[in-house]
């Protein structure tokens, strides 16, 4: 922090007309340290138009995230209209700005490789995983899409099982076996892949107690003790919290060493208290009483429990601040990037406020 202070932000105002205001003060940290072109390679292509530069349409992506940009219309209108922001970006002039369809073409590119996610992993393996960390709060949130819910089939109902003990030479069929008791088994990748994705209809409890509903994703998250985010997985919206419990469980073990594993009542289940105590973690879960009454945690717990109010700070910053109720893209993978642009954002945000 330091020597983005004393050393690169002074150079680019002496380069500039003006000195630097504070959001872009913030942005230059934020792409110092994040160094997204790294992770972006130029397309290969031998004949037709020379492709626009994709690390400068890289930096103006996490620029547009920064901002807030409600689409990508107003940060190309921002890029034009703001010397400082386009050079900041990667666009030595105006001319060099390209249309709102090769940002669009580039968007989709870097949804297929994956760029969130391979920026996000490299920031959690250089800045969190040598530490020893406290406390992994997970928590769910809802995000609202702009494309028409997928029609579920019905699954079939099963056929009525038999009461009492099976008769002499009976043979029953075994239970089927749910997704938590498989998920136990196996990998985070694995588990991941099986979980819906795609846009349909949510409904939750919100903190008045009243049944909302949306159209839309679930971003689920895991937050350390300092709100940075270590794991995250988009989901369909109906899907319950639970189901995404272990896998991130396992992918956050894989990233980072820590004690507590700290959940609200949705994850109350027994099989997510098994395979945490699995991984040598100590489970925090908060008691769903399913109707009946439910025995308060002890005051230890109590006091870590408290712990998980980062997660929802987290995504309250996310949503407020770094584009997570502006999503205009469709389809699950450019949803996906579109938040974890905000999701690196945030990242390095809130890194810089910690090393400051």
């Amino acid at each position: 922090m330091g020597t983005l202070q004393r050393n690169l932000i002074p150079c680019l105002e002496e380069c500039g007309e003006r000195p630097l205001t504070e959001k872009e003060r913030q942005l230059v940290s934020i792409l110092e340290l994040l160094q997204i072109e790294k992770f972006v390679g130029r397309p290969a292509q031998r004949f037709g138009r020379k492709p626009w530069e994709r690390q400068a349409l890289a930096r103006a992506f996490v620029g547009k995230a920064v901002y807030n940009h409600p689409h990508t219309r107003a940060t190309i209108e921002a890029l034009r209209a703001s010397p400082v922001f386009r050079r900041i970006c990667g666009f030595v002039r105006r001319t060099d700005i390209p249309s709102e369809s090769t940002f669009s073409r580039a968007f989709a590119e870097f949804a297929e490789i994956g760029l969130g996610d391979r920026v996000h992993e490299a920031l959690v393996g250089q800045w969190v995983t040598p530490e020893l960390v406290g406390h992994i709060s997970r928590d769910a949130t809802a995000i609202k899409g702009r494309e028409k819910p997928v029609a579920k089939p019905r699954p079939a109902k099963p056929a009525p099982r038999k009461k009492g003990r099976p008769r002499r030479g009976e043979v029953r069929a075994p239970r089927a076996e749910t997704r938590l008791e498989r998920q136990c088994r196996q990998s985070a990748p694995e588990a991941l892949a099986e979980l819906p994705v795609y846009c349909d209809v949510g409904t939750k409890k919100n903190s008045k107690g009243y049944k909302e509903s949306w159209i839309g994703y679930k971003l689920h998250a895991d937050v350390n003790d300092c709100c940075l985010p270590i794991s995250t997985a988009l989901t369909a919206a109906s899907l319950h919290d639970s189901q995404v419990a272990i896998p991130l469980m396992k992918l956050t073990s894989a990233r980072i060493d820590y004690f507590y594993d700290v959940m609200d009542a949705a994850y109350d289940a027994q099989t997510i208290y098994a395979v945490s105590r699995s991984l040598g973690h100590v489970p925090i879960i908060d008691k769903n009483g399913r109707g009946r009454e439910v025995i308060p945690l002890a005051p230890h717990e109590a006091a870590r429990y408290r712990e998980r109010t980062v997660a929802e700070r987290f995504i309250g910053r996310l949503k407020e601040e770094f584009g997570g109720d502006n999503v205009m893209v469709r389809g699950p993978k450019k949803v996906g990037l579109h938040l974890m642009f905000g999701v690196i954002a945030l990242f390095a945000d809130q890194l810089l406020k910690l090393i400051s």
